[in-house]
């Protein structure tokens, strides 16, 4: 069964970016341009991760994870913050939050896969 992923962020480029690293694993793929959509698709697909942007318009990552972490069917989905914002202040902020890992922009593929692996099973695709 292909691991679900959402991908919230407002730049499509980061979104395919996200896919292309993960491309040699059996996941599914969602996309979301801001945490109001976001939440919405994590509440129909129910993911095993969600990779989720900090500053969007809208409703920014800081918001849709507090309201994740509110909402029962939701607050146990691992989240891994992927953003250029890395102050202290905000690493605090999302950790406080319950964030799974955070990687800063531009991230490297490898960085990717590593902080994602070690939150859910990548199983590899079937052959």
């Amino acid at each position: 069964m292909p691991t679900k992923i959402l991908t919230v962020d407002d730049n499509r480029t980061v979104r395919m970016a996200i896919q292309r690293a993960l491309r040699m694993y059996d996941c599914t793929f969602f996309e979301a341009s801001d945490g109001e959509e976001g939440l919405s698709v994590a509440a129909r697909e129910k993911p095993a991760l969600i990779i989720l942007d900090i500053g969007m318009p809208v409703m920014d990552g800081v918001t849709m994870l507090g309201t994740l972490r509110h909402e029962q069917e939701l607050k146990a989905i691992p989240v891994m913050m992927l953003t250029a914002e890395s102050s202290r202040e905000v690493v605090a902020r999302v950790s406080r939050l319950g964030v799974s890992d955070y990687l800063s922009k531009p991230f490297e593929e490898e960085a990717l896969l590593d902080k994602v692996r070690k939150i859910v099973p990548l199983p590899a695709k079937p052959a």
